[in-house]
């Protein structure tokens, strides 16, 4: 079963928040209150009323739950990633930060834009949610911008008719390294030896307010050209680093592929 993460945090900072908040302006007075009409009074050495478990569970829990929701849903979150679609730009077990202001401020949860701020680019790796379901988040690169004409024809990639620069560096048998210049942005991707050109060919133009992305293991990627563009509400944040790499809980965390994303 999935747990949707960011609603749990958004329940448990405004439940522990309101049960702190009732404490201080209702419920203490109450105890004092009551403390007093059984003949207790405030001299000294008098114990203060006892406070509730649930009260200084709340009062402890909610600056921490405040915070940890600020962060993750206005400045940087966390992600793993799961498979090997964006080899070998990222691989599976690499733990990213994903900048969530970079194009816009969202509400949590329900992903409303608040604020503008700046729009994705050609050749930016993002963080969505997977337009099929709405809830599994995906990470891919932009490469069609609103309007634009896209084509993937014999493993070459065409943007508005012209073709994407990308040059040969390496046979990495059962992949080819190849390096492709897209929109400023310099970076490697993988096409499989032996696999048939015909894999995910199409042409499509990107509707106003959607994004075209693709893997950069480009022949093993589930991404636009089999599913559909990702509506601009979709998108989390810029993945913008690499700050640990953990493959499995049978193996130790390494920082040697800490860094910024190309």
């Amino acid at each position: 079963m999935d747990i949707d993460f960011p609603l749990v945090l958004v329940v448990l900072t405004f439940a522990t928040g309101l049960i702190w908040l009732a404490d201080v302006l209702i419920l203490r007075k109450r105890r004092t209150a009551a403390v007093t009409a059984e003949g207790r009074t405030e001299e000294a050495g008098a114990e203060a009323p006892k406070e509730p478990y649930l009260v200084d569970l709340s009062r402890s829990f909610f600056p921490v739950l405040a915070i940890v929701l600020v962060l993750r849903s206005f400045l940087v979150e966390p992600f793993q990633i799961p498979s090997g679609s964006m080899l070998p730009t990222l691989e599976v077990g690499d733990f990213i930060l994903v900048n969530k202001y970079a194009y816009g401020l969202r509400l949590p949860v329900a992903g409303t834009k608040i604020l503008e701020v700046d729009d994705p680019a050609r050749g930016d790796v993002v963080v969505f949610r997977y337009p099929e379901d709405g809830r599994t988040n995906y990470i891919k690169r932009v490469v069609g911008l609103p309007g634009d004409h896209v084509r993937y024809r014999g493993k070459d990639l065409f943007i508005n008719g012209e073709k994407v620069d990308s040059r040969f560096v390496a046979r990495l048998p059962p992949m080819e390294l190849r390096r492709e210049e897209l929109g400023g942005a310099v970076h490697d991707i993988f096409l499989t030896l032996g696999r048939p050109a015909g894999s995910g060919e199409g042409e499509w133009t990107v509707p106003q307010g959607h994004y075209f992305v693709m893997g950069d293991n480009r022949d093993n990627s589930n991404d636009s050209r089999y599913w559909g563009t990702v509506p601009d509400e979709m998108i989390v944040g810029k993945a913008f680093a690499i700050w640990m790499h953990w493959q499995s809980l049978t193996s130790l965390p390494s920082f040697d592929r800490v860094g910024a994303i190309d």
